[in-house]
């Protein structure tokens, strides 16, 4: 069994950003949530014992102030594909961040983020296989 990362900074507090987020908090980890809307936060759970950081994430003072180069994990879970892939190599070029994670919206698009080192997951691409799973097609990646 792999260990939980003790600290993860996550980039958008929308459904995917904030389900991240509570599901981290509530197996221990340290969470800095980043978002430059402050009424995505209303979307974390009460119990969430992490920080909430308004601002924008593309904001390299923003990105000193929570201490990116300390995070194990960095998830850039934000709507935007060009807002993902731009903070995801700051945090591992700049900041030395190992794990880079981003969402990535136009499936697309997975290639380019995977060909500079980042991991992906598209939500379209995991609902959609999963789909076609259960109704019998078979799915080669």
């Amino acid at each position: 069994m792999i260990d939980a990362p003790k600290f993860v900074i996550i980039a958008g507090c929308g459904r995917f950003g904030s389900y991240l987020a509570n599901t981290l908090s509530k197996t221990g980890t340290s969470v800095v949530i980043v978002d430059n809307n402050p009424d995505a936060f209303a979307l974390l759970a009460e119990e969430f014992s992490g920080f909430k950081v308004e601002g924008e994430i593309t904001e390299i003072a923003l990105l000193r102030r929570i201490k990116l180069e300390k995070a194990e994990v960095f998830i850039a879970a934000t709507r935007e594909d060009n807002v993902n892939l731009m903070v995801t190599q700051v945090a591992r070029e700049i900041f030395g961040v190992r794990e880079v994670y981003a969402r990535v919206n136009d499936p697309n698009r997975r290639q380019i983020f995977e060909d500079m080192g980042v991991m992906t997951i598209c939500p379209l691409v995991v609902a959609g296989d999963s789909l076609l799973k259960e109704i019998g097609v078979k799915v080669d990646r």
